[in-house]
């Protein structure tokens, strides 16, 4: 009888037959006994799996994603529609079995088209609260050519890894989203001379990202060098959205429009179209005249804009949704034992002042930091149990504001 040691407990066989034997306290495992433990531990354990525990039946439906960001952003019906049924899509490819048909269902990467605070990232990071795979947003501005001042175009890549916790088969599978993309655009019309290391050159190295290929990523980031060990990551089953403000497209849009056909038909076709929201008729060629490359542009199927603002919706802004701007001012005050009101014509001003402005949604809170900056200096300290912000006081506060500015200018 062999002791214990010089034979495997699970097969029996003996330490010649096999390759490696680990010895227990008990006992012993060989090699392969151990890599079979491993597999069956690796099928029974729910979670990481190729899934990631999803199944058909749990997974969000389109209409559930965009109840869900219905909470927290107002409006932007389209936006949330093209958003909710790209993340459900992507979980089914996630899930997809391969079949005899041979049929494989690719990925439609996004871009979104919107004005400066019309909700773009507030979209995305409410939709990275109800994900299931990693998501990780990123800022196209400080991206440039490799070997160029700057990020490399693969440390969009180490993000999604950071936030995977460096799992890469989760990274693998999860979604990016690439703010600012406008600002990479091609400075000019014609091909540059010179080298466009911040324009055309990071669109021509998101190229291979965003089409799907095996790219060596630095695991902390900043530049590689031949030491340093790179972690492959395969991008074929990572979902990129894209945002940017497009600043200026409108102008090209118009002209398009404008040019079309000459005759009665152009009256009654031109006589249809809404000056006030240009961006709702934005097509590829428009993004093509603003300065992106066709390459990428062909590589962002799927294209929706963001609606303007109107004051309707910068009302409801203010006060409707769960994170709103009213509401984590009140939530501030209340950690000082203050109850904070409002008067309802207060929120009129400050939606007039921001329709004033033309910045959006981040106008608004800009307008209430002024209106509040007194009152949360000074009420710490006096020991009140309520304070109520009437028109006469967010009128003064105001005023008060830029007087001062007018007098340091």
């Amino acid at each position: 009888m062999a002791k214990t040691g010089d034979s495997c407990t699970f097969c029996g066989r003996g330490s010649r037959d096999v390759n490696m034997l680990i010895n227990g306290i008990s006992g012993a495992i060989c090699d392969e006994c151990a890599q079979q433990a491993y597999e069956i531990v690796k099928e029974q354990m729910p979670g990481k799996g190729s899934s990631f525990g999803l199944n058909q039946k749990d997974l969000p439906k389109p209409e559930d994603i965009k109840t869900f960001l219905d909470q927290y952003v107002i409006g932007q019906d389209d936006a949330k529609r093209y958003l909710s049924v790209a993340v459900y899509n992507h979980y089914k490819r996630l899930i997809q079995k391969v079949t005899s048909d041979d049929v494989e269902i690719e990925k439609s990467n996004i871009i979104m088209v919107g004005a400066t605070g019309t909700g773009k990232t507030l979209l995305a990071r409410t939709i990275a609260k109800l994900l299931h795979v990693p998501f990780a947003i990123v800022d196209a501005t400080v991206l440039t050519e490799a070997g160029y001042v700057g990020e490399d175009i693969e440390s969009i890549l180490t993000r999604l890894l950071q936030a995977a916790d460096y799992d890469v088969e989760a990274a693998q599978r999860g979604i990016v989203f690439i703010d600012e993309i406008d600002k990479i655009a091609r400075k000019s019309d014609n091909p540059s001379i010179t080298r466009d290391v911040s324009g055309e050159g990071v669109q021509q190295g998101l190229l291979k990202l965003l089409e799907g290929s095996v790219v060596n990523v630095p695991p902390q980031g900043g530049r590689k060098h031949p030491d340093q060990k790179m972690i492959p990551v395969n991008t074929k089953n990572i979902l990129f959205i894209c945002g940017g403000a497009f600043d200026g497209i409108e102008k090209k849009i118009a002209q398009r429009l404008n040019t079309n056909v000459v005759g009665y038909g152009a009256v009654r076709n031109t006589a249809a179209i809404d000056k006030n929201n240009m961006m709702q008729y934005i097509a590829p060629q428009d993004l093509k005249s603003f300065g992106l490359i066709p390459e990428i542009i062909g590589r962002l199927p799927v294209l929706t804009y963001l609606n303007p603002l109107d004051r309707t919706a910068l009302r409801a802004i203010l006060t409707e949704p769960k994170n709103s701007i009213i509401k984590q001012y009140v939530k501030l005050f209340e950690m000082d034992g203050v109850k904070l009101t409002f008067e309802d014509a207060v929120f009129e001003y400050i939606v007039d002042k921001a329709i004033e402005y033309k910045l959006g949604a981040r106008g608004l809170r800009s307008i209430v930091e002024t209106i509040m900056m007194d009152a949360m200096f000074e009420i710490p300290s006096e020991h009140k149990d309520g304070f109520t912000v009437t028109l006469d006081y967010a009128r003064a506060q105001l005023e008060k504001a830029n007087m001062a500015r007018l007098q340091n200018a």
